[in-house]
């Protein structure tokens, strides 16, 4: 199969590490729409017009499915887009209803960018699970440029995050929820800030076991030819220094999930 995952930047490689976990043997087209980012602070217009780009493009590679691993694009354009193609599109929202389910009553945080914050795709998503009024929801616009940049762990990250979070984060919230997926890059930072008590929960994982199941339903079988292409906004990535930059930070993830409690 061929495998189409897309994002603003860096976050859906989060998406791309679960999916080959599940599905090892696959063709994979990440295409990482730089010219673009960040889609946190865009319109939802600007962004259904760049995911509509992105999918075509996809499509165009001959993928039998595409991936939004963007919670901001798929909070404002994964309709329009499966309406729009035959293949299936495949969208990614925060993991909110887990954590709901296995919070145990405690507070929850959702971190997202800006648009996601505010988008009311989220905030019903949230009123349909949360019947106790727990969840709560901060906008993280800048760890998106420190995510791009490979910056995951600095005295500027851990200001950022100390100034946004507040002192008492910790001790108010149980579970936090990554509401981007850049944002699991920065799990062992936040895991260092916040103790080792708090849970954090994302939907990258929840997204590849549903895009497997589908595809599954699909019928359609193993190419056996594992492979990864790069592309940056329609771009072939052929820099080895930015191949190199792309294959660290999958690197970087998988030390984040070995090493998180």
């Amino acid at each position: 199969m061929k495998i189409g995952i897309m994002d603003s930047g860096i976050g859906g490689l989060t998406v791309l590490y679960e999916a080959r976990k599940l599905l090892p043997q696959e063709a994979y087209y990440y295409y990482a729409d730089t010219d673009h980012v960040p889609y946190g602070e865009k319109t939802a217009e600007e962004i259904r017009s760049y995911a509509d780009t992105a999918v075509a493009f996809l499509c165009g590679l001959g993928c039998d499915c595409v991936v939004i691993a963007c919670n901001t694009a798929t909070a404002v354009a994964a309709a329009y887009l499966r309406n729009k193609y035959d293949i299936p599109v495949i969208g990614i929202e925060p993991a909110v209803k887990p954590a709901v389910e296995r919070g145990e009553g405690k507070r929850i945080l959702v971190i997202a960018t800006p648009l996601t914050a505010a988008e009311k795709k989220l905030h019903d998503l949230i009123l349909k699970v949360d019947e106790e009024g727990i969840v709560d929801v901060l906008a993280l616009p800048g760890l998106v440029h420190f995510a791009e940049r490979g910056e995951f762990d600095s005295e500027a990250v851990r200001k950022y995050l100390k100034d946004s979070l507040g002192q008492d984060t910790a001790e108010i919230y149980g579970t936090l929820v990554f509401g981007c997926t850049h944002f699991n890059h920065f799990r062992p930072v936040l895991r260092s800030l916040l103790g080792p008590k708090i849970n954090m929960i994302d939907g990258s994982e929840g997204t590849a076991r549903n895009m497997k199941r589908i595809l599954e339903e699909k019928g359609l079988s193993s190419e056996k030819s594992p492979s990864i292409r790069y592309y940056v906004s329609g771009r072939e990535l052929t820099d080895e220094t930015k191949l190199a930059f792309y294959r660290d930070v999958l690197k970087h993830l998988s030390l984040c999930r070995e090493t998180d409690v």
